[in-house]
């Protein structure tokens, strides 16, 4: 379908101006294609042309409003305040070597995250497809999860060493950026980009003292990290976590923490942490705390939820709530419609200026169920400790996981055309607030 057919459909129920093409194909379009709106919509791979049709069908925009959307977002600096870059294939057969070979099961883990984290930079094919993903989502930074979740360095160092040698290996694609200007920069230069944030504190755990106890804050922060959870879901020794039944608050550790992060330039980060936690968290620091992939509590009151009287607290520190593309903690039918109902309400409770998108979502290769399938049927195995999830009976749809994927963050956009948002505000909520935000922290 040509650009000015597409852009003459009042409504939207399968048109989206893509046409089916290979991912060679796809790739060559993009490198050809010099028109914003044809860079968000044109050639796109199939699984990312279905997400698309199935987000239209829900939105149903109008001509107008479709075109306008896709322009303001490919004109934006558009930041996802916390998710991840898309995720490559396994390497199905390497994997079950190693498995045949007895290894681990924390050796395997390891291997299968860093494949999933890197064969986009020594895999053409991965490459590629990472490439697309890329292109289809307009997304100019996404603050992407650089370490996984607790406070051991060692552990932390993990996910940061894959994605700084991701960026280290194909910088002319993904950088890794440390600052605003840098972001301008690589939007400037039509590249991608990374802002790094840990899923922890790194703390050493032997307690001399605490400023003994913080140095490592600013080893983090020499290597890129710029944002870092408090606590994941359980009780550590910062605050409660969200996950905990307790809500005891942050503890007077955490308080230094805070304010070790505040010095450093560290945005606190509270996604994961009780209301409590949250709320104290806010109310201490000196600079803004965020909620960088959560939701509305006064839509639905999930654990990863912030109530009102925590947004408020957050949006005091001159900080942001994130909404996040998890079905289930935006409930209702947990698709777009839904996605756009909580950033309307914490839009017009407590002002454009003080919410972003942050996806928690990812991208996965198209290739990687065939991967999958190579390896052995592995054993069930319990649950990990960092996770404390409640039992949860809410059943996730297809239809709803597809109109939030990742790549759907055009339309995310449109969206908010559709709501009456302004131009402005809109610049805000995609990107703006998170780039001031950092402004105001980042040294």
């Amino acid at each position: 379908m040509d650009r000015r057919k597409f852009m003459k459909t009042s409504t939207v129920p399968l048109a989206l101006a893509v046409s089916t093409a290979t991912a060679a194909n796809s790739a060559i379009s993009a490198e050809l294609s010099h028109d914003p709106i044809e860079r968000l919509t044109k050639n796109l791979l199939p699984k990312i042309e279905h997400d698309r049709r199935v987000a239209l069908n829900i939105l149903k925009p109008s001509a107008k409003d479709l075109e306008h959307g896709l322009k303001l977002h490919a004109d934006s600096v558009v930041f996802d305040s916390y998710g991840f870059a898309p995720r490559s294939a396994i390497d199905g057969d390497e994997l079950a070597a190693l498995i045949k070979e007895k290894a681990s099961p924390i050796e395997i883990k390891d291997r299968r995250e860093d494949m999933m984290m890197t064969r986009c930079a020594t895999d053409p094919l991965e490459r590629r497809e990472f490439q697309e993903a890329w292109r289809a989502s307009g997304v100019t930074c996404i603050y992407q999860n650089a370490g996984e979740e607790g406070q051991d360095p060692l552990v932390l160092l993990k996910r940061l060493a894959r994605y700084t040698f991701l960026t280290d290996t194909i910088p002319e694609l993904v950088s890794k950026v440390v600052t605003p200007d840098d972001v301008l920069e690589a939007k400037k230069e039509n590249r991608h980009s990374l802002c790094f944030t840990g899923n922890g504190v790194p703390l050493t755990q032997q307690w001399v003292s605490v400023p003994d106890e913080l140095r490592y804050v600013r080893v983090f922060y020499e290597l890129g990290i710029r944002m870092m959870h408090l606590t994941y879901q359980r009780r550590n020794m910062i605050g409660d976590g969200c996950g905990e039944k307790s809500n005891a608050g942050l503890s007077d550790f955490g308080r230094a923490v805070i304010k070790q992060m505040n010095r450093i330039g560290i945005v606190p980060d509270c996604a994961h942490s009780g209301w409590q936690t949250s709320l104290e968290a806010a109310q201490v620091s000196d600079k803004p705390v965020v909620a960088s992939h959560s939701v509305c509590g006064g839509i639905y009151a999930h654990i990863r939820s912030k109530p009102d009287d925590v947004i408020k607290a957050i949006v005091d520190s001159g900080g942001y709530i994130g909404i996040c593309c998890i079905p289930k903690y935006l409930r209702g039918k947990g698709d777009i419609n839904a996605l756009l109902d909580h950033i309307d309400y914490a839009a017009r409770k407590f002002g454009a200026d003080h919410v972003a998108i942050g996806t928690d979502v990812a991208y996965v290769s198209s290739n990687y169920s065939a991967e999958n399938k190579k390896l052995p049927r592995q054993p069930p195995r319990r649950p990990e400790f960092r996770s404390l999830w409640p039992n949860d009976d809410y059943v996730t749809t297809a239809e709803a996981t597809n109109s939030i994927a990742w790549t759907n963050w055009p339309l995310f956009t449109v969206g908010l055309v559709q709501r009456g948002y302004s131009d402005e505000q809109i610049r805000k909520i995609i990107g703006g607030n998170v780039m001031r935000v950092n402004r105001e922290t980042i040294q």
